[in-house]
């Protein structure tokens, strides 16, 4: 089943003849916007890799740079996002929720996503990123700047190493369940087990506990959670536990909170879920958004986005402009 988004061209130019239109399209003081989304919202990864080395030799310049400082706005925000590889794409989006003046909860998920929507690999890839762009590690800058309630949870989620092997052990999807119920009744969330078994486990043997806690007392663990009524930590468990149940369910919640209403829209987080899943996941996230909303993703995106990153992000949902 193709869940990739992003739609390729029949016939694809060479990276030098898609360099040469780039830097064109970037000379002078009027930016050929529509002519940059057109190539780079139609190619994948490793097309947009061999662009920025053959850039970089032609013109002796980063063209992440010259697209930093030649465009503006989130249209800029979603191009260098696109550009950079996935480890150092995901570094970029948690430093930038870190480093916030003011932190929404809704931006600090951005590290649950990191966390729990990648490989074991994929993680580590995203630390060392991390070091090398920032010169300190994801888990300083946690401790630095999330409060004390919180950094537990999170330096757990991003420093863990899970086997992603399909291994369930159900007697012990069953104790742990426990030790989650009594830590959930207690209103202890930050409890040592809660930490534990939430960022030690692999995905599936947490996918067993939750079955366990939801036939064991009759609630489901994130309805659970949200009774207990325990404010950011609360959120933060319960994006967790829908990350790691659903995916697509999570993103499709993200975009549905980006694109609320006149007041509470927020074209980042639209911007951020798509760029980062257009090459992964994005058809089913669009069908759980559908079965969400009862509305396509697509007019959501052509109704919420604005000026050319309205086109761009089209682009990466597959849609038709």
């Amino acid at each position: 089943m193709r869940m990739a988004s992003l739609r390729l061209p029949d016939s694809i130019p060479s990276p030098a003849q898609d360099s040469e239109r780039l830097s064109l399209a970037l000379q002078g003081r009027e930016v050929d916007e529509k002519v940059i989304v057109w190539i780079l919202g139609h190619r994948n990864a490793i097309q947009r890799k061999q662009i920025k080395d053959t850039y970089q030799q032609l013109y002796k310049e980063s063209i992440i740079d010259h697209l930093q400082s030649k465009l503006s706005g989130v249209l800029k925000t979603a191009m260098i996002l696109w550009m950079n590889e996935a480890p150092e794409r995901d570094a970029i989006l948690a430093n930038n929720a870190l480093t916030r003046k003011r932190k929404k909860i809704n931006q600090l998920q951005v590290l649950v996503e990191i966390a729990c929507a990648s490989s074991p690999n994929h993680l580590m890839a995203v630390r060392q990123a991390y070091c090398s762009l920032y010169e300190c590690s994801l888990e300083e800058d946690i401790t630095s700047n999330i409060s004390t309630s919180l950094q537990k949870l999170l330096v757990g989620l991003v420093s863990s190493y899970r086997d992603d092997r399909e291994l369930v052990d159900f007697n012990l999807a069953k104790s742990e369940a426990a030790k989650l119920h009594e830590a959930i009744e207690k209103n202890q969330l930050d409890h040592d087990d809660v930490v534990w078994i939430l960022t030690t486990r692999n995905f599936f043997q947490l996918r067993a506990t939750f079955v366990c806690y939801k036939q064991g007392y009759e609630v489901a663990i994130d309805q659970a959670i949200n009774r207990s009524g325990n404010g950011d930590l609360g959120s933060i468990l319960r994006g967790v536990i829908l990350c790691i149940v659903s995916l697509e369910k999570h993103f499709a919640e993200v975009i549905r909170a980006s694109t609320g209403g006149y007041w509470t829209r927020d074209e980042d987080s639209l911007t951020r879920a798509i760029v980062t899943r257009a090459e992964i996941d994005m058809t089913k996230i669009k069908e759980e958004y559908f079965k969400m909303n009862n509305t396509s993703l697509d007019d959501v995106v052509r109704r919420d986005a604005s000026g050319v990153n309205k086109s761009f992000l089209m682009a990466l949902i597959g849609a038709k402009i």
